[in-house]
């Protein structure tokens, strides 16, 4: 049989040239189809059989375990508004948990199918640690941001004083603390240093006392200017009736005798009432005749 030079299938099936070759071409090659199909079948079923029910298992958890998700994070967010919580913490902690619980539902259906989860666990550990120790400093902030938020020792308008810097809280961030100073300057301050040091809060009490000290002249009748000073803060509207402002001898200095004026106030009006007092003690001490002593220079002149 004389056949042409070229290769049809790997059951090494060749095309004769002859005339009414192509039927038995055809006939060959309808015989070679069926039969690879009936082997391909065999092969889909066995597939079938093999993984069916466990891709049907895992499509229904992922379906089942994303309703769950969906549900838990809804009565997580309620729970957090009840215990009103800042609202960027209660954000950022159902977040959390929706990722947290969404990485465990892979997890789960890639276990489903039969596929060993150990190593892919190993890495994402490794991964953990890798990341943790690249961002030491950065989980401090966030740990500190969570403490911050939860034990709330400052709030949103808050003047406070922390870490070299006084100013009114504007923003509380998982990270960062953004203060608005007197100087209208915003300070960025981390958090993981302010969870840890001190913070003076002027605002928690809702009244703060006002600190001058007024001096006037040891010639001067100090019960008349206790009475002016007194006078100037007990007229300043923004000064609090409770407590009492008072107005008492603080130290008997080198020139002066020296009172001490305290006033009450909100939190807010703290420097207002501030230049106010120093300002008006010294227009009422002067409008009485009660001198404010000052250093005098004497020169001595050799004739």
């Amino acid at each position: 049989m004389r056949i042409c030079g070229f290769l049809f299938s790997r059951n090494n099936v060749f095309l004769d040239q002859r005339p009414g070759s192509f039927f038995i071409f055809s006939k060959t090659l309808k015989k070679y189809t069926m039969e690879n199909a009936a082997y391909y079948m065999e092969k889909a079923m066995e597939f079938i059989w093999a993984y069916g029910p466990k891709v049907v298992g895992a499509i229904l958890l992922f379906i089942i375990g994303s309703w769950v998700i969906k549900w838990i994070n809804r009565i997580l967010a309620r729970a957090m508004s009840k215990g009103q919580y800042e609202e960027s913490l209660k954000r950022f902690i159902v977040d959390l948990a929706s990722w947290a619980l969404k990485v465990l539902l892979v997890i789960l259906v890639i276990s489903t199918l039969g596929i060993d989860v150990t190593t892919f666990a190993a890495i994402l550990a490794a991964a953990g640690l890798a990341i943790g120790l690249a961002l030491q400093g950065s989980l401090a902030n966030f740990a500190g941001g969570v403490l911050i938020m939860i034990f709330k020792p400052y709030r949103i308008g808050d003047l406070i004083e922390a870490q070299g810097e006084l100013g009114v809280v504007k923003e509380i961030e998982i990270f960062t603390t953004k203060l608005n100073t007197p100087e209208n300057k915003l300070a960025i301050i981390p958090n993981g240093p302010l969870a840890n040091g001190n913070i003076i809060n002027y605002t928690a009490e809702g009244k703060i006392r006002v600190d001058t000290v007024i001096g006037v002249a040891y010639e001067e009748d100090i019960r008349a200017a206790k009475d002016v000073l007194a006078e100037v803060i007990n007229s300043n509207p923004k000064v609090l009736k409770d407590p009492a402002p008072t107005v008492n001898v603080l130290e008997l200095g080198d020139s002066s005798v020296n009172f001490a004026v305290r006033p009450f106030c909100k939190p807010e009006d703290y420097w207002d009432v501030y230049f106010a007092t120093t300002e008006g003690c010294k227009l009422a001490l002067d409008k009485a005749g009660i001198e404010i002593p000052y250093p005098h220079r004497v020169q001595i002149q050799k004739a």
